[in-house]
């Protein structure tokens, strides 16, 4: 049988941080955690798209559970006071998805000086959960989600050297060097989970071909050249709903059988229900501990557990 939503256990007492909840994927997922009883943390940019977003899962669901906290991952500063507003409104945090993110923009900055797809998919994200691991590590079967897509395959491990590709940018390139390297961050952190005996779990999804507006805003900004063209034009004829492409990532969330370390995605690659799917280069070595070594350095945020 496909999975679906109904599949998703009861959350009633789980505290469940979305970002980029306010529009695509994000709005999808928290409205999905939401019905199932979680108070979701809707973490996100654009605080009048957040309140939109909040009200319109409010109309659906009135007894719904919802809080918004500014989070620009941009900004390392806007991270640092994320954290630290989520930190002081809760003692736990039972899912940490990873979910926003920009594909193929043009090159540009961050406010911190780092690639804008590099600085927001990994850094910025890196820098949230780092300094929200010690919440997440003292809730019991808390769960990590990063958001991967089928373009890791054409990404290349983070180089110490040129991180942010500054030598050679390439739109597409890059964007398939942060979607490789959110599934590095989630099997390195499930390894260290494991050394330590942690009880928690990171797993990765990616949402296939969904009609989000992620495409869209690629598209707007000038992005991915020919291809960020016509990909905006083809999503909306045989892209999925948001409602089904969130549902790789909420099975990685809340599936009591998902592995730890595990990926998930459409049954077809880029179309169909969600399924546990092999890891094609699950990480080297190398490639994770040139990711961590990166991170680390850039942010200034060292993950730490025990």
């Amino acid at each position: 049988m496909s999975w679906s939503t109904n599949d998703i256990p009861d959350l009633t007492g789980k505290i469940a941080v979305v970002t980029g909840a306010n529009g695509g994927l994000g709005l999808a997922s928290a409205k999905a955690l939401a019905a199932k009883g979680a108070h979701v943390v809707m973490a996100a940019r654009d605080q009048d798209k957040a309140v939109r977003a909040r009200d319109e899962i409010l109309a659906g669901n009135p007894s719904a559970s919802l809080e918004i906290v500014e989070l620009d991952l941009g900004s390392l500063a806007s991270v640092e006071a994320a954290a630290d507003a989520i930190a002081a409104s809760h003692d736990r945090i039972d899912i940490l998805m990873c979910n926003a993110g920009v594909m193929a923009t043009p090159q540009g900055t961050t406010e911190d000086g780092f690639d804008t797809q590099f600085g927001i998919n990994v850094l910025g994200h890196w820098a949230l959960v780092g300094r929200l691991l010690p919440i997440v590590e003292a809730t019991p079967g808390a769960r990590i989600v990063t958001l991967s897509s089928t373009a890791q395959h054409s990404g290349r491990a983070v180089n110490p050297d040129d991180a942010h590709m500054r030598e050679k940018y390439s739109a597409w390139g890059m964007y398939g060097q942060t979607k490789l390297a959110m599934r590095h961050f989630a099997v390195g952190l499930q390894r260290r989970f494991d050394r330590l005996g942690i009880d928690a779990k990171a797993l990765s999804a990616q949402p296939g071909f969904t009609n989000s507006d992620l495409q869209t805003t690629t598209h707007a900004l000038g992005g991915g050249g020919i291809g960020g063209s016509l990909s905006d034009k083809w999503v909306k004829v045989f892209g999925m709903s948001t409602d089904r492409g969130a549902l790789s990532q909420l099975r990685a969330a809340t599936d009591p059988d998902a592995p730890g370390g595990g990926f998930y995605g459409p049954l077809f690659v880029t179309n169909g229900p969600p399924i546990l799917k092999p890891l094609v280069r699950p990480g080297t070595d190398g490639a994770i501990d040139a990711l961590w070594q990166v991170a680390e350095r850039e942010t200034g945020v060292t993950i730490e557990l025990g």
